[in-house]
């Protein structure tokens, strides 16, 4: 079985933030807010947002918040506001207000307050393309010193601009919103349009250099690591079962299993990601089993299994719908004690709970086009 070595920092996050918008109502060209929804949303804008964003949606009233007035960042990219909205950005004064990671708002709350955001701004949204961009990276260092990095810090940490070298902001967010925002700036905002002063193939290297810093400033190369082998998949062998107070006879909160597993708990994590973002950071001990593997793969894969009542746990990043599918899939199996990790990957993180990290070597020489050849 080769496993999937597609290193894309944002494809699933954003696929997976589509899901739970479709699963949650209309898409956002057909959502029309209610009267008492937009009010609702009017109100929540003003008491959790308006601090750092201003009354008036002008941006810049405290921590370098930008304006959500502008016309091509609100045009562009309303899955990537979403996720800020939800998740944070964490390392940032931007924190996270979805409740799944004990924030104040539900998931209907924010994709309302993300909707009205726009009927404010009065823009369509232009739609952007979900394919990586290729440029000369060397190119775009060049230009990043010398056009961006008074604003944006030059190690991308942030000065009066946003802080571009944000892990949590690159994993978020598609090659085409960065280069949206840099070939048409932002309205009523100190950055300013480059369109005009760039040619296409240096907006590309300037968007392949700020893309190729999403794992660090300096560049590190990633070593695929080997999975756990069959008789590493349970943790803590001798450990007594775990004993999981579960939502709806399905879900275990991640307080509850991160409990466990300090508790030396006898269980199995299963990460049922795309395998590239399980070798960029996991719960640590987890077991990659994508969703994506067809039956006969997974039924080889679920075959090393424990069948003696030992929890299995799944998760993902979306935060429930790969772990749910590969949870049932498992139940068709005759499978056991299981449970799904009810905030998934990003709400562990926005808790603050630790991950490992992929292995990588830095390398300030490696272009994102060698990553990508390398990996496949």
């Amino acid at each position: 079985m080769t496993p999937d070595r597609t290193l894309r920092l944002c494809g699933l996050a954003v696929a997976c933030v589509l899901t739970m918008s479709i699963a949650a109502g209309p898409s956002v060209a057909d959502e029309r807010l209610t009267e008492a929804q937009a009010q609702r949303a009017s109100q929540n804008y003003q008491q959790y947002c308006a601090l750092c964003h201003g009354k008036d949606r002008e941006g810049h009233a405290n921590d370098h918040a930008p304006s959500l007035r502008s016309k091509s960042l609100m045009e562009a990219g309303q899955l990537e506001r979403f996720m800020a909205t939800a998740y944070g950005r964490p390392g940032t004064p931007m924190a996270g207000f979805y409740t799944d990671i004990g924030g104040p708002l539900g998931k209907d709350e924010v994709r309302q307050l993300t909707f009205w955001l726009e009927s404010q701004a009065g823009v369509t949204q232009i739609g952007l393309d979900e394919a990586p961009i290729a440029g000369d990276i060397e190119l775009g260092r060049s230009l990043y010193a010398a056009q961006c990095s008074s604003c944006h810090g030059d190690s991308g940490q942030g000065v009066t601009g946003t802080a571009l070298g944000n892990p949590a902001m690159l994993a978020m967010t598609r090659d085409s919103f960065v280069r949206h925002a840099i070939a048409e700036g932002r309205q009523g905002t100190p950055m300013q349009a480059f369109s005009d002063q760039l040619s296409n193939d240096e907006i590309n290297a300037l968007t392949a250099f700020i893309r190729s810093r999403a794992t660090g400033w300096a560049v590190r190369k990633p070593v695929l690591r080997t999975p756990p082998a069959p008789e590493q998949y349970v943790l803590n062998p001798q450990g007594e079962a775990p004993t999981f107070d579960l939502v709806d006879d399905h879900y275990v909160m991640a307080d509850d299993l991160y409990a466990a597993i300090q508790q030396k708990r006898r269980m199995v994590l299963l990460d049922t990601r795309n395998m590239a973002l399980w070798q960029l950071s996991h719960i640590a001990g987890s077991v990659p089993l994508p969703y994506y593997y067809d039956r006969g793969d997974f039924t080889e894969l679920a075959a090393d299994l424990p069948r003696d009542g030992t929890w299995i746990v799944t998760y993902c990043e979306c935060p429930r719908a790969a772990a749910d599918y590969v949870n049932a899939k498992l139940a068709d199996l005759g499978f056991e004690n299981l449970a799904v990790l009810y905030e998934g990957a990003f709400g562990w993180i926005g808790l603050g709970y630790p991950v490992s990290f992929g292995e990588t070597t830095v390398s300030s020489k490696i272009s994102l086009d060698q990553t990508r050849d390398e990996s496949n």
